[in-house]
């Protein structure tokens, strides 16, 4: 894997610094020779990390929508995908598809292991960013059946479930709501009974949900997260971290105020390179996600490196000198019946806060006592975190509507 990662790698630092204006303007200014790197340790030397407000800055500066990471000409571009946009400005994908696109080809073996197989149908919600996915499920034979999943579509979701019968499914934060609220009208285990495997990605559904869709639902939940941009990351059968294929991305664990390489098993940023992409790669991309790696065998057989997600970056919110991370509020907000789905935002200016500010979605069918569920909930907070926050309080499908992805449930905005 080495002797192959380092081949992709040689490959590839000449082929950015001739074609890529980014990459060219950033190594130039950090004094890079591109003939001078020869190995994945001249690599790691020599070559700087950057970050996506790096290339935001680019793209600002230039006007340039691909922010100079594009190395062919757009008219070699097969299609222009998107990020979610879940932490700010969509960033754009742009591809090169041969046999299958890059991002749904590095997940075949994911589907593979979680069961799904040829003639298999499969429930994807109707979506607008990360890869077109119709062609890549035929090409394996499956029969994609898409549904809208958005608020107050639970009762098509369950028809779909009941009429064709899938191996797989898709899961998003609407979704997961609407099933819940049908309970009551509806079998959801009967509905589901057919499925191999269900997979969500965004941020965690939290335990309370999480415990629902596994326990009283009956679906054995995959879970999968960001590859660093580059890709995606999926459970096994293990459900014991995210499987990096390594053949296809470069994963790194840096210190986060440098460029000191962090040991597996303690916790640095990821730091990512594409090893597949030939129209925009990422070369040493700091993502942001905190990371624990392990390069031992997995108990599924694998032997490509695992990641565990202890957090993002800038996720830490600092009131009157003391940290918070969302991992703490968590447990706080699902303590309440009317907030146990755990759909909460922390807003502020900066990380820096005077105080301790939450948006928190709440359930109900009659007219809750606002002032008491408020009440509550600080006294829950506080017991957790030592601190009283300022608490505004929404309906549940209110605060999905004022996302700005649809598939990703932010949980830090900005004021």
């Amino acid at each position: 894997m080495s002797e192959l990662q380092e081949q992709r790698i040689l490959e590839l630092i000449p082929a950015a610094y001739e074609h890529s204006p980014f990459y060219r303007e950033l190594w130039s200014a950090a004094g890079v020779d591109p003939g001078k790197v020869r190995s994945l340790d001249d690599f790691a030397a020599m070559i700087p990390t950057f970050t996506k407000d790096d290339l935001r800055a680019y793209r600002d500066r230039t006007g340039d929508p691909f922010a100079g990471l594009l190395q062919v000409p757009p008219t070699q571009l097969t299609s222009i995908m998107s990020t979610s946009g879940t932490t700010g400005t969509p960033e754009l994908l742009p591809e090169i598809w041969e046999s299958v696109p890059p991002l749904p080809g590095c997940q075949a073996r994911d589907f593979w292991e979680l069961g799904v197989r040829p003639g298999d149908r499969v429930i994807v919600p109707a979506g607008t960013f990360r890869g077109f996915y119709d062609t890549f499920f035929q090409e394996m034979g499956l029969v994609p059946v898409f549904v809208d999943s958005w608020i107050g579509q639970g009762a098509e979701i369950i028809a779909a479930l009941r009429r064709y019968r899938p191996a797989w499914i898709q899961l998003v934060m609407p979704m997961v709501l609407e099933l819940e609220r049908l309970e009551g009208a509806y079998d959801i285990r009967e509905a589901c009974s057919s499925l191999k495997g269900a997979a969500f990605a965004g941020q965690p559904l939290g335990a309370a949900l999480a415990s629902k869709v596994r326990d009283d639902w009956g679906m054995e939940l995959f879970t999968f997260t960001s590859a660093g941009d580059t890709g995606t990351a999926w459970e096994c059968r293990e459900h014991d971290g995210y499987h990096l294929w390594e053949d296809l991305v470069m994963a790194e664990s840096l210190a986060t105020d440098g460029l000191r390489s962090v040991p597996d098993g303690e916790i640095g940023e990821l730091v990512a390179t594409d090893l597949d992409n030939r129209a925009a790669p990422l070369i040493r991309y700091r993502s942001g996600d905190l990371v624990r790696l392990d390069r031992g065998v997995c108990g599924c057989g694998r032997t490509h490196v695992r990641q565990w997600i202890i957090g993002r970056l800038g996720d830490e919110t600092v009131v009157d000198g003391k940290p918070v991370v969302l991992a703490e509020l968590w447990p706080a907000i699902e303590s309440q019946e009317e907030t146990h789905d755990g759909m909460f935002q922390v807003i502020r200016t900066s990380r820096v806060a005077d105080r301790l500010r939450l948006r928190v979605g709440y359930q109900s069918t009659g007219t809750p006592d606002l002032d008491d569920l408020r009440g509550r909930l600080s006294a829950a907070v506080v017991a957790r975190v030592g601190l009283e926050p300022e608490i505004e309080l929404v309906p549940v499908d209110d605060l999905l509507a004022r996302s700005s992805s649809v598939a990703k449930f932010p949980r830090v905005v900005k004021e």
